[in-house]
């Protein structure tokens, strides 16, 4: 059985989360708070020397982190992860695209305000984000004004990415 590390709050978990209900992949889920430093403790830093969430463990006792590379592993040989080579680079063409055009914008802004309360010391950190937050909403609604699907004819872990 795989288990989970990570925080229901969390964007980059929830997409593992539905990922594996689509696939209908039993897992357990342990619950990490990062506010409280559950992410910095020698128990989880022998998961996930990153210090970051979420981890999965696979049934043979390993661990992998980096929520893309899961959706990758969990994806792998099912329709979610297209075999054409083409289609396959566009996948990850998309994740690359989320973790350099769409997380460090949206998610930081989210984190800040669902996480933190928007403070009043870190408004001008969060309203910094929204520039790059809309332009990576607009070339996403772009395309999906187009197509139903970021890649092909069918939800792929592009779409679970985004």
């Amino acid at each position: 059985m795989y288990t989970v590390f990570g925080d229901t709050q969390s964007g980059n978990c929830y997409k593992i989360q539905l990922l594996m209900q689509h696939l209908d992949i039993a897992h357990q889920w342990v619950n990490i708070d990062i506010l409280a430093g559950d992410t910095q403790t020698d128990a989880f830093l022998s998961k996930n020397p990153h210090g970051k969430i979420p981890v999965l463990q696979l049934p043979s006792g390993k661990y992998l982190h980096e929520s893309n590379a899961i959706l990758n592993y969990l994806a792998y040989q099912t329709t979610y992860l297209p075999t054409d080579r083409l289609q396959h680079a566009q996948v990850l063409a998309w994740q690359f695209f989320e973790q350099y055009s769409h997380e460090p914008y949206i998610a930081v802004a989210r984190f800040i305000a669902k996480y933190l309360g928007l403070p009043e010391a870190r408004r001008h950190e969060y309203e910094s984000k929204q520039i790059g937050g809309h332009k990576a909403l607009a070339m996403m609604e772009n395309t999906l004004s187009q197509q139903a699907y970021l890649v092909g004819e069918t939800m792929s872990i592009a779409d679970i990415s985004l």
